[in-house]
């Protein structure tokens, strides 16, 4: 099942290791068949706010995820984006090419009958 990180990145500062960040970091993923879906490309808010740039790495799996960002190829270069980047990053699992939303809707209406 394929996994993500995603990064919200906000107050950038621009500054010679956020260059050699973005340099570095795709040596860094690609070991474990991560690569850019999304890179500080521009986007749309339709609800709330969402002030900065969205990042998203695709990973075969959530293990790849993880190895990825506690490999010290990674964990080399980290803070030569959190010294001049605040923002909040995460790890997510996807959802199986056969997903349903409506089992997830059932097993919803399920649990509130219950209650």
């Amino acid at each position: 099942m394929p996994a993500y990180a995603i990064a919200h990145l906000r107050d950038a500062a621009l500054h010679p290791e956020v260059a050699e960040y973005i340099e570095r970091i795709p040596g860094t993923f690609e070991p474990y068949g991560g690569r850019f879906l999304v890179h500080v490309t521009p986007h749309e808010v339709k609800e709330g706010s969402w002030p900065g740039a969205v990042v998203v790495i695709g990973f075969p799996g959530i293990a790849e995820a993880r190895a990825w960002w506690d490999s010290p190829a990674y964990q080399e270069i980290a803070p030569l984006r959190s010294r001049h980047i605040e923002g909040d990053i995460i790890l997510v699992e996807g959802v199986p090419e056969d997903y349903d939303p409506a089992v997830t809707a059932k097993k919803l209406r399920e649990a509130m009958a219950a209650e």
